[in-house]
């Protein structure tokens, strides 16, 4: 008496061996014991690694068989479940007499036997039959009868779902005969135990699924050709799961993908460029770039991870496609001696792609995850995702590109010389008729530079109505000054506009100065508020182009601006901007040091850096006061009248007197060298206006470029903490990765600070200093409404708290920063 075995089953647990229970088979109908037969999982290969193996074929992580040919080499089948989970199978066997089978569903002579009944839906060897979609559902009991097998399953693997368990099919029976099923047993998926032996030098052991499960439903074929129920185990040795979760099941996810498959095929026309379970594709680089373009279009980048090949011809079984955040980095041991690492860009996403051959030769999904666990990337900044770098460079769209190289149309001189009334449509009168200057500006402009600039400040409102532009004219009614600013600086000024350096130094052909407003972005980036064009420089232009900078930005003032030293600029802020705190930058005053004392420098060499330290390294007033004694005296400058007097205004630059004040951790000569470098890179003293308008704006461009690439940074990567501190994980989630990577230097310091407390109330004095040092701060902690401030004023003038700060918050168990001392143009969220 032969035995007959089914082809492979569709699914096997990817990570327990199975043993199936001895059985009886029969003449057509009368059962046997055969011989044993267990399943021998294989190790898990991720990304782009081959499952190869001479015994056996490899079984995606949604049971599907890896070398696309369902054949088995072997009585031994190995199953691979990436995720862990056991999946249902059919387990084969053989008579007493027989010693192998050389393919799965041929007899010893070589015939092929099939069972009519079997129906299988784009999974191979599964028992879920389209044609018995509809077929009435009958809770499973002990003596119920099934027309069929297929049936049988079916509504086992339904009330499998609803008490909420997943099935596997266990041993078969056949007939010798006509290979008809003569017996088989579906059992709860957490049946039996996984062997050790192979276990032993595992550096991760897969999780344990198998409990010993006893729960199971035995059937057998009687001879009217039914199949009765003849044993019914309804007894779980674990918690079964609920129906909220219910969908994570093995089995309810192999019936939601044949009902997906057959919902694809009767509309298979019908695409909206969202993945769907069951959709089909005629090769794997379709899938891909199926799923890459949906991905551009939701925001983020596409990596291939892992992908089963068959051993048969090479060919791709399954392989997953997944969001580029999946997973996490591993640990290096080199990390440790690394003085830049990497920053963080897997954060455990779990969006993924699945994708298997079917019986028809076409890839379907056999799972796809759509939900993310971080912030997608905005549509502009979609083509520096890796996966999307195909896409045009034109798709970034580019504020206000400059070209105003070009002549303008004749319609636009008409506008140029329409009478003021003409100018309703902007909503305002460009040209400044109340703020003539009372005489003849100093400075004259060349011919045809009027047209010029009108002109360009006409197709500049064409293109973009929020453009702003003034023009101040003299007592004989001809251009002066001009201001103008585009929607973009309106809005920077909007959210950074809090510090402003207003610079003056940089000169065009003629010497007029071109005057720009400037700032610092949440990524410590600098940004333009607007520009002017100075003809003259008297106290009366400066004050109108204060008045007009104000105006453009809808009457909000700055808290700060940082102006280079002069005294009719100075006369211009006071009048205009009494309640703003005006700072000299220290870079200007270097600057000018170089060309008055030009003579010490050369003398001695060691003048410079003394003088460097003087300007830009001390923060404390008596620090700062005797280093510049120290330097008089060693150079015998007591007597030097230039020296004298910026040391009479020293309260207006030196940093060591600016900390009650607000600058944003504007490093002015970072700041003005930068802006100063990148002018040059573009202007000429002797280009002509429009060319200047047209360079100009492409520094603008750039600047603004570099603010998208920053976030777009600040989106896909994770700045690497120092430790695994709470605060500083907070701090992390809050504050762009540029101001992070300032406080948690400051977090580094205080780690070496000691603290001494006197209490007075509700009022905590602490004086902290650095271990074995001298020099102590003074922080007084308010314990009512969690305030803490410092005399090193680090949070007054930068933002940030400061190391002493952070020390006495630590030593208070405030693990948290306190809101108050979070400023939102420093956060990820300084733009919202």
């Amino acid at each position: 008496m032969d035995c007959i075995s089914n082809p492979p089953p569709c699914e096997e647990d990817a990570k327990d061996k199975v043993e199936s229970s001895p059985r009886v088979d029969t003449d057509a109908e009368v059962e046997s014991h055969c011989a044993k037969v267990s399943v021998v999982d294989k190790p898990v290969v991720d990304d782009e690694h081959k499952f190869q193996s001479a015994k056996a074929s490899s079984i995606d992580k949604f049971g599907l068989d890896s070398d696309g040919d369902h054949e088995c080499k072997n009585l031994k089948v190995s199953s691979d479940d990436k995720s862990g989970m056991d999946v249902d199978g059919e387990q084969h066997f053989q008579g007493l007499k027989s010693s192998s089978i050389e393919e799965c569903g041929k007899d010893f002579d070589g015939k092929q036997v099939q069972n009519p009944k079997f129906a299988s839906v784009g999974i191979t060897g599964c028992d879920i039959s389209i044609k018995d979609e509809h077929d009435e559902y009958v809770e499973p009991k002990g003596g119920v009868e099934f027309e069929s097998e297929e049936l049988a399953y079916k509504c086992y693997q339904r009330y499998a779902v609803m008490e909420g368990f997943s099935i596997r099919k266990d041993f078969v029976n056949k007939s010798r005969i006509n290979g008809a099923v003569v017996s088989r047993r579906y059992t709860c998926f957490r049946q039996g135990h996984r062997p050790r032996k192979h276990e032993a030098n595992v550096r991760k052991p897969r999780q344990e699924t198998r409990t010993g499960c006893l729960a199971h439903m035995t059937i057998a074929r009687q001879p009217n050709g039914k199949f009765r129920v003849t044993h019914f185990e309804t007894r779980h040795n674990h918690e079964l799961v609920t129906p909220t979760t219910a969908y994570m099941l093995p089995s309810h996810k192999r019936l939601t993908f044949s009902q997906a498959v057959e919902a694809n095929s009767a509309n298979s026309s019908v695409t909206d460029g969202v993945p769907r379970l069951g959709m089909g594709f005629d090769s794997e680089d379709l899938a891909y770039e199926f799923y890459n373009a949906y991905a551009g279009r939701v925001g983020f980048s596409v990596r291939k991870d892992y992908v089963n090949r068959s051993k048969i011809d090479g060919a791709v079984a399954s392989r997953r496609y997944t969001c580029f955040r999946e997973g996490f980095r591993q640990k290096d041991k080199r990390d440790l001696n690394v003085k830049r690492p990497r920053k963080e860009t897997r954060i455990g996403c779990q969006a993924q792609l699945v994708i298997a051959r079917q019986p028809d030769g076409k890839y379907r999904v056999t799972h796809f995850e759509e939900k993310h666990n971080h912030e997608l990337v905005a549509a502009c900044r979609v083509r520096m995702l890796r996966s999307q770098k195909r896409l045009a460079v034109g798709q970034v769209v580019e504020a206000n590109i400059v070209d105003g190289s070009k002549i303008h149309p004749k319609s636009l001189s008409k506008l140029m010389y329409k009478p003021t009334g003409g100018q309703g449509n902007l909503g305002y009168d460009p040209i400044d008729h109340k703020s003539n200057l009372p005489s003849k500006h100093t400075r004259g402009m060349s011919n045809g530079e009027p047209e010029d600039i009108l002109n360009y400040f006409q197709s500049k409102q064409l293109k973009d109505p929020s453009f702003f532009h003034s023009i101040q004219l003299d007592a004989e009614e001809q251009i002066t000054n001009v201001f103008w600013a585009d929607a973009k600086m309106v809005v920077d000024y909007g959210d950074f506009g809090d510090v402003v350096c207003f610079d003056t130094t940089y000169r065009l052909k003629d010497c007029r100065p071109f005057a720009p407003f400037i700032g610092v972005n949440h990524h410590k980036q600098m940004v333009i508020f607007g520009a002017a064009l100075l003809y003259d420089d008297t106290v009366e232009s400066f004050k109108w182009l204060f008045h007009t900078f104000i105006e453009a930005m809808s009457g909000k003032k700055p808290k700060t601006i940082l102006t280079d030293p002069d005294a009719v600029m100075a006369e211009a802020i006071e009048a205009v901007l009494p309640e703003t705190h005006h700072r000299i930058c220290v870079w200007h005053v270097y600057q000018n040091a170089l060309t008055y004392i030009s003579d010490i420098f050369l003398a001695f060499e060691s003048f410079s850096n003394d003088f460097c330290s003087c300007m830009f390294y001390h923060e404390e007033e008596e620090d700062f006061t005797n280093a510049w004694k120290v330097m008089l005296d060693e150079y015998g400058l007591w007597e030097n009248e230039w020296l004298n007097e910026i040391f009479k205004s020293r309260e207006k630059w030196s940093i060591a007197y600016g900390k009650h004040v607000f600058c944003a951790d504007i490093k002015t000569v970072q700041l003005c060298d930068g802006f100063h470098t990148n002018l040059r890179r573009y202007l000429k003293s002797d280009i002509d206006v429009l060319q200047f308008f047209k360079h100009l704006g492409r520094v603008v461009n750039d600047w603004r470029y570099k603010e998208l690439e920053a976030n777009y940074d600040m989106t896909q990567h994770t700045p690497r903490l120092m430790a695994d501190v709470i605060l500083l994980k907070h701090a992390r989630d809050i504050y762009t990765p540029s101001i992070f990577e300032l406080f948690q230097q400051e977090y580094e310091k205080c780690l070496n600070f000691v603290v001494n407390c006197t209490e007075s109330g509700s009022l905590f004095k602490y004086k902290v200093g650095t271990y074995g040092h001298l020099q102590e701060y003074i922080v007084v902690f308010n314990s009512i409404d969690i305030r803490v401030v410092c005399n090193c004023m680090k949070f007054e003038s930068m933002g940030i708290l400061c190391s002493h700060a952070l020390k006495v918050l630590d030593y208070r168990n405030i693990k948290v920063v306190p809101k108050q001392y979070i400023l939102k143009r420093w956060t990820r969220e300084a733009r919202v």
